[in-house]
């Protein structure tokens, strides 16, 4: 009897080598390469599908319905609630919350009259029973499974009239035919094609769950973030209350949403309001603090930025940013040094974005460095003044997108002024700033420098 062909997969890339290497050639990840049975593909044969119909450019369709969640902040980032047959991949690091989000949609849908499937690779039926009674949720109609055989699962999908059916996790599921073990690139790559053909076919809204690796990227191949229709990350710190649902793929909504949940006792709550809660907690009066007004999608965001310096024990100065990209950090520094004329002296940098939110803007640039400058000179920054403006290379502060969105946030919680670029305060656009609202228009990082060595607001 012939033996059977074997390959080497590797679990990063998906990359296919004929023999075992110690390091993937196509992505550099080193131990990647597992031995699986090379499928015998069959034989070519005539196609007697009927020929591909064409349809015009300027012709018109019918918006794609959708169905609320329940859950406002989910519908957000989702661009507006569930589409048909569409496949959603939700992934997050372990223990952030995955589980509870979709089983609270899932128990809301259900108490709304619609047939929904939970189908758990990870947890018994009894332990997704004890977190929905915990939950509140053990009156929901969810129809429950744990089951890892996709070929199984796939008989109960077929013709169920589902509305909604969730697989938590994608990296469990099993197909006898694929020779390798669950949650490798072919049985990942395999089961979410199967899950995907019947969610287009019978129409029903599929969510998986994915896992994330130690780079902070969903497990398996590519190719399953290509496969899907939107994919939501949900990130955080689980020593933090605070979730931010973000989506980085979205078919059917925008980019660029976010949704912020607290975690409770009772579960997930929505935070309608995030700003006044990630502002809740700040001190006015302390040097190194200052406010960020930011904008995540179409959502403009007030965020506290604390910056600390420290004295050196030598040798190369540290720079530590959580929340911030730390390059961008050490970028800002030096122009304040070589630009600005400030002296950090060798001094440790730490800088920290309050709440759990990573800002990832260029509008934060001039919120940092008003930070960095409160806290080397020792003076607060203005308790009801917010920030925001880019930094170029040569010190300049140069405009952004959405003023007005961040200013009418600003106001609405009571700030008084806002420092931000020159051009965008005495623009030839009149800005629509509400009454009340002082603009400090700046336009290099000495102006901000020397608002910290003189009592009084830059005007």
């Amino acid at each position: 009897m012939a033996r059977p062909a074997t390959r080497y997969v590797c679990q990063s890339c998906g990359a296919v080598a004929a023999r075992w290497l110690g390091r993937c050639e196509a992505c550099g990840e080193w131990n990647t390469l597992l031995e699986e049975a090379a499928a015998a593909g069959p034989q070519a044969r005539q196609s007697r599908a009927p020929p591909v119909g064409f349809v015009s450019l300027a012709s018109e369709s019918a918006p794609e319905p959708r169905t609320a969640t329940g859950m406002g902040e989910l519908d957000r980032v989702l661009g507006g609630g569930l589409v048909p047959a569409s496949v959603v991949l939700v992934g997050g690091d372990p223990g952030i919350g995955k589980s509870t989000l979709l089983l609270q949609a899932a128990a809301t849908l259900a108490r709304a009259g619609r047939r929904v499937l939970y189908v758990s690779g990870e947890e018994s039926i009894e332990q997704v029973r004890l977190r929905a009674r915990r939950l509140g949720l053990a009156d929901a109609p969810v129809e429950l499974a744990a089951a890892i055989d996709l070929n199984a699962i796939a008989a109960a999908l077929e013709r169920s009239g589902a509305h909604l059916v969730v697989i938590d996790s994608i990296q469990t599921m099993w197909i006898e035919a694929v020779e390798s073990a669950p949650g490798t690139v072919n049985q990942v790559r395999a089961s979410a094609f199967e899950l995907t053909r019947q969610a287009k076919s019978a129409g029903f809204a599929l969510v998986l769950v994915g896992h994330m690796t130690k780079d902070g990227a969903i497990a398996g191949p590519r190719v399953l973030e290509h496969m899907v229709d939107a994919v939501l990350t949900f990130e955080g710190d689980r020593g933090h209350q605070f979730r931010i649902l973000r989506a980085t793929k979205n078919r059917f909504g925008a980019t660029d949403e976010i949704g912020v949940f607290e975690m409770t006792d009772r579960g997930l709550a929505e935070v309608a309001n995030p700003s006044a809660i990630f502002l809740a907690e700040r001190r006015g009066n302390v040097a190194g603090s200052a406010v960020f007004a930011g904008i995540e999608g179409t959502r403009p965001v007030l965020l506290e930025v604390q910056a600390l310096l420290a004295q050196g024990a030598g040798g190369t100065p540290r720079r530590t940013a959580i929340g911030w990209d730390g390059g961008r950090l050490s970028m800002l520094l030096a122009v304040l040094e070589a630009r600005a004329g400030l002296s950090l002296g060798g001094a440790d940098v730490y800088l920290n974005v309050a709440g759990g939110l990573r800002i990832s803007e260029p509008a934060a640039d001039l919120v940092v460095a008003a930070a960095v400058v409160s806290a080397a000179t020792g003076m607060p920054t203005p308790a009801d003044m917010v920030f925001f403006g880019e930094v170029g290379l040569s010190g300049e502060i140069r405009q952004v997108a959405q003023a007005e969105a961040r200013l009418k946030e600003a106001a609405k919680l009571g700030f008084t002024a806002a420092a931000l670029p020159r051009r965008v305060a005495r623009g030839a656009r009149p800005l629509a700033a509400p009454e009340g609202l002082e603009l400090a228009g700046l336009g290099h990082l000495s102006d901000l420098v020397a608002r910290f060595r003189k009592p009084g607001r830059p005007s």
